[in-house]
């Protein structure tokens, strides 16, 4: 499905350029929601599918940038949510739309069921990654720093930004595959965390989001950072892959199942 028709279904939009999680945590995502899905959602999702897995179709919303005729999506891997500010507001949003309301758009979308068979694939793709997203807590973005891509810093000696410490450099550096890193957080999740996840509405995601700004925002003065600030987000980075994962698959149950 090309640009016209999701287009016309999902809104246009501005072009600005972003990442979420990188490979490894967009992959982890959608093997955790795999674990979790019921048999009929498996069932459903695999004949939508085929032989690709949620995890492989995990990053097509990054991939599929190098399309021109997807560059419309771009804004719609962020938002904005102003520190002390009351949740949502469309009015800061970009004009085409953003991953909180794509992704409530695209979920009602597959929902109703009306969706011809490519784009039904491609809403999936896009849910799938979305999700992983809104749990990336600099994709909840302040609105000043383009979500800490222009916090340069240093990371072992290396220039970088905020935004890529806690897209891929934190999680890369454990050198796991995105299978070791998902069985290692599935094994937490006991079934009243399931329920407590999946009970949560879009809106507390974004919130949890907002909470975790005193965390990543600490740094040193000279933005030189190292083990001390891996060890302290890392486990924070972990709950957010695995609550991701887990909320996936209870709207992939809700949707499919």
């Amino acid at each position: 499905m090309k640009k016209i028709t999701l287009t016309v279904l999902l809104g246009t939009s501005l072009v600005v350029s972003s990442f979420g999680w990188g490979q490894t945590g967009h992959r982890v995502v959608g093997q955790i929601a795999t674990w979790h899905l019921n048999k009929k959602a498996e069932r459903t999702l695999r004949q939508l599918l085929g032989p690709e897995s949620l995890a492989m179709v995990a990053n097509w919303m990054d991939e599929i940038k190098s399309d021109p005729d997807y560059r419309f999506m771009d804004p719609w891997h962020y938002l904005t949510v102003k520190t002390g500010a009351d949740g949502y507001d469309p009015s800061l949003q970009e004009a085409g739309g953003d991953a909180f309301s794509q992704t409530k758009k695209i979920i009602s979308a597959l929902r109703e069921g009306k969706l011809d068979p490519t784009s039904n694939v491609e809403y999936v793709k896009m849910l799938v990654h979305l999700v992983g997203d809104l749990h990336q807590p600099l994709h909840v973005g302040t609105g000043e720093d383009r979500g800490g891509n222009e916090v340069k810093l240093s990371y072992f000696n290396q220039p970088t930004n905020l935004h890529v410490v806690w897209d891929t450099r934190i999680i890369d550096g454990k050198n796991l595959s995105y299978t070791e890193l998902a069985e290692h957080l599935n094994r937490r999740a006991n079934s009243d965390l399931i329920r407590s996840y999946q009970s949560d509405p879009l809106e507390k995601w974004l919130q949890e989001a907002v909470d975790l700004r005193p965390l990543i925002y600490d740094l040193p003065e000279d933005k030189r950072i190292f083990y001390e600030y891996g060890y302290r987000c890392y486990p924070v980075i972990e709950e957010r892959l695995l609550a991701a994962g887990i909320r996936l698959a209870g709207i992939l149950n809700e949707l499919f199942g």
